[in-house]
């Protein structure tokens, strides 16, 4: 055997062998997608499926499936008053306070992203620090004000508390989107005889159309799924609850009944919105998360 065949056998032996790692990295690869997969839509799947069982099939031996699927856990939760009056509630409650986050939020990182002042970035530290204090240390602080302000009981204690947790992470994000921009793009606005508004509005908020769809949709999040305000501000007044307390608070159609599958389609229902929106905004998101990723 010639020395050029022995070469060639060795260049076939270590191409199958990279071939065979090649094929158990990818089948490695698959495999592990479909694990976290089934651990992270799983409880999803079981809200669903348990949202379909009847009473008796709630305390019978756990099954994936329902023996026999009903929607009477949603009809009893469509004919509730109350959950109805609070999905109504958690959409004003929710939108509004992402408008007032983005609002706010854009004209606050437009300052701290292409504004120099002093004090800047200890303002930017102070802004980041404030996502760091859990919700009940500052209850009893925000309580009074809200009690000051005659507030308490209405949507109005929480669209006034919410920015208090979606405004924080909305100017951290936004700054980092307005420092990005090519500054070139302020200096040829201001030849153009844009004044700084102008600049501000007509210019540069457009090009963070991505990330503002990105935070306004995190920020819709938070408000709509917030439960320890909206429990706290709205206890004496039911008619200002929205959905998380309501669901909390969920009564069964009978007497002293725990209303398992009625809490579990209540919580589907309430889900759906914001899969919608996701769906939706699927492809503003995906450009919000990965612009700045490759600078050029």
């Amino acid at each position: 055997m010639t020395t050029a065949s022995m070469s060639q056998i060795r260049v076939d032996a270590e191409g199958r062998r990279i071939g065979w790692r090649y094929r158990l990295g990818r089948i490695g690869f698959w495999a592990l997608i479909i694990v976290i997969l089934i651990y992270t839509l799983f409880p999803f799947y079981w809200a669903f499926a348990t949202s379909l069982k009847t009473e008796r099939e709630l305390f019978a031996p756990a099954a994936l499936f329902p023996q026999t699927a009903t929607a009477i856990n949603y009809e009893s939760v469509f004919s509730n008053n109350q959950f109805l009056r609070s999905l109504v509630n958690s959409t004003v409650v929710a939108s509004t306070t992402t408008l007032l986050a983005l609002v706010v939020g854009s004209f606050a990182a437009y300052a701290l992203g292409r504004l120099r002042f002093r004090g800047r970035m200890l303002m930017l530290y102070l802004v980041l620090a404030m996502t760091m204090f859990p919700q009940i240390s500052i209850l009893s602080g925000v309580f009074d004000v809200v009690n000051s302000l005659g507030l308490f009981g209405s949507l109005g204690a929480l669209v006034a508390t919410y920015p208090l947790i979606t405004l924080p992470f909305t100017v951290w994000t936004l700054t980092s989107f307005f420092r990005g921009l090519p500054a070139e793009l302020e200096q040829a606005a201001l030849v153009d005889g844009a004044n700084a508004f102008q600049t501000f509005y007509l210019i540069l908020l457009p090009l963070t159309a991505p990330a503002l769809v990105t935070t306004g949709l995190l920020a819709f999040i938070a408000a709509w799924n917030e439960y320890l305000f909206a429990l706290t501000f709205t206890t004496i007044n039911p008619t200002a609850q929205t959905v998380p307390v309501a669901i909390a608070l969920f009564s069964g159609r009978i007497s002293r009944q725990e209303p398992i599958a009625e809490i579990m389609a209540a919580s589907v229902v309430v889900t759906i919105p914001l899969i919608a929106l996701v769906l939706i905004f699927q492809r503003r998101i995906v450009e919000g998360l990965t612009a700045g990723a490759v600078k050029g």
